[in-house]
């Protein structure tokens, strides 16, 4: 087999091959085998048929045919391994030459990685927030340890902020009942936006048996998107009582024996909280960095396919209906094209981010241990409500493993980055990267995994999705 490739842009080759016909004995003894067992021809069992009767009763063609198809798949991958061609995505084949006896030749169009020049990285810098912790932060997580400890008791008032009430709700358009947006003793924190836009406004002032009327967009269902006028029935309000913060409670809520114990453990708490949030500030300001100072070509069909996936699961979400997409967009002061614009600016960045930490693993030679995989699919599981077990199954039979795998990598590879790069606070200190990213030796990952696929620029958004 003879291949050459053409280079047709920074990310796209045509890959043309030569099948000589005598490398193709396999390919022929294989489609016999199995035309065999799918032709009856009288006084042959199934499968015995001779070549020769096998082609006279269905042509040579029909041969041909499934020799074609069958040879193609494993004649292109050993093509795209012997050009050393970095390919994503799924190649548009075409049969240039079939000369029965003599040769069979095809080309095959396909997107590949381009080749990314990166910066020196010692050369960037960023600075982030700087953070500090006040008494403030720590009264926060003590008051909110104290709700979960409080209890519910009943009041003969009207509702104000932080009560929690039982109400009755339903709702009409255009003075038609919407039954679907219609329940009854449903709970609710008044104050906490977790429900209907302008519900936790029209309660405050009411008592227990009254009701108010009040408009807002209604959310999910047949009118999604459309103004409904909502009625609202407060049955009970009750508020809650919190405990004394005292030993007592510190006793009751911790492990520790005093108050003064439990602050300082909440301290702690919250110093690890803000840098967490440190840490994934510096992690897109360097990102960014990157992206602006680092050219990189996007592949069309790549992310024309980000793009299909986003606007599937957008109008999936109304039951493949454009128009109730649109109604919905329209509601929310935006359009379709608006829609479709931000959906193509957001594709053109996330394969851009995918293709520059793919070239940036690949020259650090980032490597990724079976830990580090198995921990992003606990993850993954838990983010989508499904077992570990039955997650790595509809995964694996998706396809997308490999998705999961580069994700890894590329966070991987992103991290070890950050930890080159100089960081300072809007103070004006320096960082340390290390303690929340490791140190930029530290690359020991345990076993390491070795996934091949062609989906690897997908990101793990996509791969899950596919995967349900």
């Amino acid at each position: 087999m003879k291949s050459t490739v053409e280079q047709l842009s920074p990310t796209r080759v045509r890959i043309n091959v030569e099948v000589p016909f005598e490398e193709l004995k396999p390919d022929f003894d294989r489609a016999y085998k199995a035309l065999a067992k799918q032709v009856k021809i009288p006084g042959f069992r199934p499968g015995k048929a001779p070549a020769k009767l096998l082609e006279a009763r269905l042509g040579r063609g029909a041969v041909l045919e499934q020799v074609v198809n069958d040879a193609l798949p494993g004649r292109y991958s050993e093509a795209v391994t012997a050009s050393e061609v970095k390919v994503i995505g799924q190649p548009e084949i075409e049969i240039t030459k079939i000369e029965d006896g003599q040769e069979l030749a095809f080309t095959a169009e396909v997107d590949v990685r381009p080749e990314i020049t990166l910066p020196d990285y010692e050369n960037i810098a960023v600075t982030v927030d700087a953070f500090t912790i006040g008494d403030e932060d720590i009264d926060e997580q003590l008051q909110s340890l104290r709700q979960r400890f409080g209890t519910l008791t009943g009041v003969e008032r009207p509702v104000q902020n932080g009560d929690f009430v039982s109400i009755d709700l339903s709702a009409t358009v255009d003075g038609e009942d919407v039954p679907e947006a219609a329940t009854t003793g449903l709970s609710h924190e008044v104050g906490s936006g977790q429900l209907i836009e302008g519900l936790d406004e029209a309660l405050v002032g009411l008592s227990a048996g009254e009701s108010k009327e009040f408009t807002s967009n209604l959310v999910a269902g047949e009118h999604a998107g459309k103004e409904a006028v909502i009625t609202v029935t407060v049955q009970s309000v009750k508020e809650r009582e919190l405990p004394e913060a005292d030993d007592d409670f510190a006793q009751l809520a911790s492990e520790f024996d005093t108050l003064e114990e439990l602050k300082a453990d909440l301290r702690s708490r919250v110093e690890r909280s803000k840098k967490v949030q440190q840490a994934g500030e510096i992690r897109d300001k360097v990102l960014e960095t990157l992206l602006e100072q680092v050219e990189v070509p996007l592949p069309e069909a790549v992310v024309q396919a980000e793009i299909d996936a986003v606007t599937h699961d957008a109008v999936h979400g109304f039951d493949h209906d454009e128009a109730k997409l649109a109604e919905a967009l329209e509601a929310q002061g935006s359009s379709r094209e608006e829609f479709d614009k931000d959906a193509k600016e957001s594709a053109e960045k996330s394969v851009r981010t995918q293709l520059l930490l793919d070239a940036i693993a690949e020259a650090e030679n980032t490597q990724v241990g079976q830990e580090e995989l198995t921990e992003r699919i606990l993850f993954q599981s838990q983010r989508y409500g499904l077992a570990p077990e039955q997650f790595i199954q509809q995964v694996q039979q998706a396809g997308q493993l490999g998705a999961i795998f580069a994700d890894v990598r590329r966070g991987k590879a992103l991290a070890g980055v950050v930890g080159k790069v100089k960081v300072t606070d809007s103070e004006g200190n320096v960082v340390d990267t290390a303690e929340m990213f490791g140190a930029p030796e530290d690359s020991d990952a345990g076993d390491e995994v070795e996934v091949t696929t062609e989906a690897a620029g997908e990101s793990t958004e996509t791969a899950a999705a596919k995967a349900e």
